[in-house]
């Protein structure tokens, strides 16, 4: 059987830097960003429930992001959304019990119980419309493949590549292709590569940099030994041979950046799609 690339996996992350949830389906915010829409009216207003990528994010008092880069306490705080009906219940550590909090109406005892967790005062700020990526220049979904996935984890003794997806946390996963393929889906300095996803079209910007967050466990926040320094040496070292190295001002980057144009706004991704980049 001939195998074609397609999407394999769709991930989202409904508050920056807490847990991802996987889904069937999303559909392209105007801003590029993904969505998922798959919920039932709500009752008396006929509107279905809607949740973004990194629709929500913890700021402090000082209007700084609390996330994984600055707060590595943040890896031990588990979450779990249900999307249908936009709650979230965190598992706080050292508690037997799980909280269960809906994003819109139970925000302000969210908020707190997030504050009494870090010990200093949290806010939850909303952003419908693109939700808070780290690269507002290329807001659409960050792409990589399964293959990669197994191949980087493959350079850490101990480490899986599920444990690789969430320390990496890009939201589209291609399925059918070598490692590293997602390397095509950018070029030279300035220019993009346009490809779709079904019929939703993409353009693939730049190799995505990454910070510290990958070096550490995700679920208890420690270090991997030289984590940072194993991953550049393997990564040029298995660099193929046609991607182009110029675009890398580091090479502790993988996954692809991307953007989508308006016109794709409304239009559904699904598992399964294939992928074929456009000449």
């Amino acid at each position: 059987m001939i195998q074609m690339p397609h999407l394999a996996k769709i991930l989202l992350y409904p508050i920056k830097s807490l847990d991802g949830v996987e889904v069937e389906t999303a559909t392209v915010f105007p801003s590029g960003a993904l969505k998922w829409d798959g919920g039932t009216p709500t009752v008396g207003d006929g509107l279905r429930p809607t949740v973004g990528d990194r629709e929500f994010a913890i700021f402090d008092a000082q209007g700084k992001f609390v996330n994984g880069k600055r707060h590595h306490k943040i890896h031990l705080l588990r979450s779990e959304f249900s999307l249908e009906s936009r709650t979230i219940t965190l598992q706080i550590p050292g508690s037997d019990s799980k909280q269960v909090f809906h994003l819109d109406a139970e925000r302000p005892a969210l908020e707190a119980t997030l504050s009494d967790f870090f010990g200093f005062p949290v806010t939850l700020v909303q952003n419908s419309l693109m939700g808070f990526p780290d690269d507002t220049n290329s807001p659409g979904p960050t792409v990589i493949s399964t293959a990669t996935l197994a191949a980087v984890a493959s350079w850490y003794p101990g480490l899986s590549a599920d444990e690789l997806r969430r320390r990496m946390r890009a939201n589209i996963e291609i399925g059918d292709v070598p490692a590293f393929w997602e390397d095509r889906l950018f070029t030279e300095d300035g220019d993009t590569v346009s490809f779709k996803i079904g019929d939703v079209r993409f353009f693939g910007v730049n190799p995505c940099q990454r910070c510290i967050v990958p070096t550490r466990d995700s679920y208890l926040g420690t270090a991997y030994p030289n984590f940072q320094k194993i991953f550049v040496n393997q990564r040029q070292a298995t660099l193929p041979e046609w991607v182009k190295s110029s675009r890398f001002k580091t090479f502790y980057s993988l996954s692809v950046n991307t953007r989508l144009p308006a016109s794709e706004a409304g239009k559904t991704l699904e598992i399964g799609n294939q992928i074929e980049i456009i000449p």
